[in-house]
C-alpha cells in the first residue's frame, strides 16, 4: 500500500488521538492550572503529532527526518513529564496517568522503529 499523506500513518493517527485524550483530560484541570500545566499538555501533545506531520514533510532528507524525529522523542518525554505532575496533584487518577503514559512510549517505540 502507498502512502500519500502524512495522515495516513499509523504512528500520526495515534499521537493525534492520544493527544486528544490529554486535551480532554486537561479540560477538567482547575482554573488556576490554566497557564501553569492545562496549556502545556495541551502544546506538547498536539506537537507530537504536528512533529510527525513535519518529518513526513522532511523524509526526503535523511538528517531533516532524523531531526524531526527526535523532536517527536522531546515532545512525547515532555508530555509524560507534564502526566507525572498532574497524576502528582491528584487531577487524574493514577490509572489514567498511566494509561497515556504508555500510550507515548507506544508511540516512542513505533516511531523509532
Amino acid at each position: 500500500m502507498l502512502i500519500r499523506s502524512f495522515r495516513e500513518l499509523d504512528v500520526y493517527q495515534r499521537s493525534k488521538a492520544v493527544a486528544i485524550e490529554s486535551f480532554r483530560l486537561s479540560a477538567a484541570f482547575p482554573k488556576h492550572e490554566t497557564y501553569s500545566l492545562t496549556d502545556p499538555v495541551r502544546r506538547s501533545s498536539r506537537s507530537v503529532s504536528a512533529n510527525i506531520a513535519e518529518a513526513w514533510g522532511k523524509r526526503r532528507y535523511p538528517a531533516a527526518f532524523v531531526s524531526k524525529l527526535s523532536d517527536v522523542e522531546s515532545e512525547i518525554y515532555e508530555t509524560q513529564a507534564w502526566l507525572d505532575y498532574v497524576q502528582e496533584c491528584e487531577y487524574a487518577s493514577k490509572e489514567i496517568a498511566d494509561k497515556l503514559i504508555e500510550d507515548y512510549e507506544k508511540l516512542l517505540r513505533s516511531t523509532w522503529a
